[in-house]
């Protein structure tokens, strides 16, 4: 193997991890509020649809991610005004949420087919992004340096802050955190709306970086492996980051095998059709969560509060 194929690896791997990374850490934090969001596929593909029509509109990447956040936002709030206000059941109204962002997405998409977007400049002078080695610290998109930045932020932000504390507690025992006088309501749409922004931007990586043009249903399933990467982290923010990238190299995978990579290398695994790398993600997926499953603690990382609708008493 090859450095520059090497690099060129680790490069395609890290982009590839970023709409899931990004995903992953918003379903953490609204998770650890008590909320179970199954519906993390849909705000990716509103997120993706948003932020390709408000950079189609402006020319601007920057507004264009903007645009991400707030359709990835907006989409989850329909999903907390039914379960926060009406008490209807999380699991249920995920799944709606997953099933309308895809419709939805797809509707307003039909103006969009076949055009290209412009895309995020090097936000490092090109002598070092477009350096056969020195690419691989400096030549990714903006996008991927703040998902990376935002993996300690979270762990900070959960661990060292106030709001942190307040968010966990919330997720831990409700009804305490209501009795001492914490918006139960509020944290919880906060951390809905953030988990939602996060999504959206996560979907709008496969429409203004990876590939910059629209297309239906794009994130391919990603959103239900980002939920899954939650359970699989112990809803902890380091080991959400590598199970990211474990399941990263799961999808460069497809790609090598699509390019015939494995005839050189590996002759014997020529044979294996490329169908099969492309679903070693969703395979190891359910995998890794009967694993997690069958040793029995997966309930006790959970916050106790998950998924239990807050009903006070007073």
């Amino acid at each position: 193997m090859s450095p520059e194929f090497a690099i060129a690896s680790i490069v395609t791997i890290i982009g590839l991890t970023t709409p899931i990374l990004l995903a992953g850490l918003g379903e953490l934090i609204t998770e650890k509020s008590g909320v179970l969001n199954l519906g993390v596929e849909g705000m990716m593909l509103m997120g993706a649809i948003c932020g390709f029509a408000a950079t189609a509109a402006t020319f601007n990447p920057w507004l264009g991610v903007i645009g991400a956040a707030a359709g990835g936002a907006l989409s989850s709030m329909l999903f907390a005004v039914l379960v926060l206000q009406l008490n209807s059941n999380q699991v249920a109204t995920g799944l709606a949420l997953s099933i309308f962002g895809t419709g939805l997405s797809s509707l307003i998409g039909q103006s969009f087919t076949g055009r290209i977007v412009p895309q995020f400049g090097s936000i490092f002078p090109d002598i070092l992004a477009k350096d056969p080695i020195w690419k691989l610290l400096f030549g990714y998109s903006p996008l991927v340096y703040f998902a990376l930045i935002m993996v300690p932020l979270t762990a900070w932000f959960l661990k060292s802050t106030r709001a942190g504390l307040i968010l966990r507690a919330v997720g831990e025992n409700d009804h305490s955190a209501h009795s001492i006088g914490y918006s139960v309501i509020g944290v919880r749409y906060a951390a809905i709306a953030f988990g939602g922004a996060l999504a959206g931007i996560g979907g709008a990586y496969f429409s203004m970086v990876i590939t910059p043009m629209w297309a239906e249903k794009m994130t391919a399933g990603r959103g239900w492996i980002a939920l899954a990467l939650v359970v699989f982290a112990g809803w902890r923010t380091g080991r959400l980051l590598v199970g990211a990238y474990f399941f990263g190299f799961l999808m460069w995978l497809e790609l090598f095998a699509k390019a015939n990579g494995f005839g050189d290398s590996l002759p014997i695994l020529q044979e294996i059709p490329s169908q099969f790398w492309a679903a070693m993600p969703y395979v190891m997926t359910i995998v890794a969560l009967t694993l997690i499953s069958s040793r029995g603690n997966v309930g006790a990382s959970a916050p106790a509060c998950l998924g239990k609708p807050f009903l006070p008493s007073t």
